[in-house]
């Protein structure tokens, strides 16, 4: 049965046995009966036990990582009494956090890219007559994202807040005040280690690899994200195993969760996605990539300083 497990997993093709869609309506390339093998295995999991880790819970049915499954065990253990999110940063939004939340759980939501060839591709795919779903092309920054949230119909208590633009994804989070996620999962960089709260600095028009060839300059230390979510009135609650997404939940939601450390949830990143000066994949191992963006500027959160790597 572990070795079921493992196929499907790393295939992306878990759904959740709870799921009442229509596998038939799904624009899946997935082997129908890999998919319900899979519901078959998971279909028992009981969500009322405590685990030690999101490992024991992740699956990826869309998410790029083990997010799909992380998620439904949250909203399965917090109350949420608005089921709606927004997602930023989601491309076509084939690969994403929410939407097979969208899909199985028949939540509504609000997803945000700045490419206008994905928004179009998001506006003519299937899901966005099918479910409650609203796309809106824009370059998020801290000025504008509150007007992009509430004119697009979002205020007040909101499910989920999912945001991975790789740049100023410490910034954007500290802006946002129209909407009051119970579930914050907000994209770290591993990079910058454990121990210091560092971001890059702000910069309205950050583009991660224009900034530096590498693609390793980017976003906000976990313990940087850890300090910002006190400050808003969160707890950390875990990473997912391949270090890149951190999860929090807002205080009074937290419930049976643990809270935990940024010490005691820091996941380095299992991959190798730096490249060189041609922009090609040179496959640095993880503990040789800082080396590479020693001597840039960064924002200590805590102390209010810049400083350097």
């Amino acid at each position: 049965m572990k070795s079921i497990i493992k196929k499907i997993f790393f295939s992306r093709r878990i759904l959740n046995a709870s799921t009442s869609f229509d596998l038939n309506q799904l624009n899946l390339k997935a082997d129908r009966s890999l998919i319900l093998s899979a519901l078959n295995l998971i279909k028992n999991f009981d969500y009322s036990k405590t685990i030690k880790n999101f490992k024991e819970v992740e699956f990826s049915v869309f998410s790029q990582w083990g997010d799909d499954g992380i998620i439904q065990y949250l909203i399965n253990k917090i109350e949420i009494p608005v089921k709606s999110f927004i997602e930023f940063g989601v491309e076509n939004y084939q690969e994403s956090n929410t939407r097979f939340l969208l899909i199985n759980d028949n939540w509504s939501g609000l997803v945000m890219d700045s490419s206008k060839k994905n928004i179009n591709y998001i506006k003519n795919d299937s899901i966005s007559w099918k479910y409650s779903l609203l796309s809106k092309e824009a370059f998020i920054n801290s000025e504008n994202i509150n007007d992009l949230i509430s004119s697009s119909g979002f205020n007040g208590e909101i499910g989920i807040l999912s945001i991975d633009i790789d740049g100023n994804d410490y910034w954007i989070w500290k802006a946002i005040n129209v909407v009051n996620p119970v579930i914050a999962i907000v994209e770290y960089n591993s990079v910058l280690g454990a121990d210091r709260s560092i971001t890059v600095p702000y910069k309205k028009t950050f583009s991660r690899t224009k900034e530096h060839y590498s693609n390793l300059y980017f976003g906000a230390s976990l313990s940087a994200l850890c300090f910002l979510a006190e400050e808003k009135g969160y707890y950390f609650i875990g990473s997912d195993s391949h270090g890149v997404n951190a999860y929090f939940v807002r205080k009074d939601k937290i419930g049976a969760l643990k809270p935990i450390t940024a010490k005691e949830g820091f996941v380095p990143s299992k991959f190798a996605q730096s490249r060189d000066r041609n922009g090609t994949l040179n496959h640095i191992s993880y503990q040789y990539q800082l080396e590479v963006i020693k001597g840039l500027e960064v924002y200590n959160v805590e102390t209010n300083k810049k400083e350097f790597i």
